[in-house]
């Protein structure tokens, strides 16, 4: 291993190297957990299995979440407020409107 004279080290060459140290923590963590997730899919696998199978994890779904505003002129079109804002949001704030004129 290489003997660092960390004495001789100006300050900004100490943050460069703890920033390497900390990506070479963090690739290193990510690697072994890749190499795991693969041992652990390889022995499922061999049994017949999926990870997916064998995880009794719940599976998530995301629950749609209710509109909040409406297109002025056409109400079948709306926006929950999450997200990007549709084009039509914004060309009615351009047009001086505001949100809470909009809202369902």
């Amino acid at each position: 291993m290489t003997t660092i004279e960390l004495d001789r080290m100006s300050l900004d060459e100490l943050k460069k190297l703890k920033k390497n140290v900390e990506k070479a923590i963090e690739s290193y963590e990510d690697r072994r957990k890749a190499e795991v997730a693969a041992e652990l899919d390889a022995l499922a696998r061999e049994r017949g299995y999926t990870l997916a199978d064998l995880s009794n994890a719940p599976r998530k779904r995301k629950k749609p979440v209710p509109p909040k505003y409406k297109h002025p002129e056409n109400p079948e079109i709306t926006w929950s407020g999450r997200g990007r804002k549709p084009k039509w949001i914004v060309e009615a704030l351009k047009k001086g409107k505001s949100l809470n004129d909009l809202k369902i």
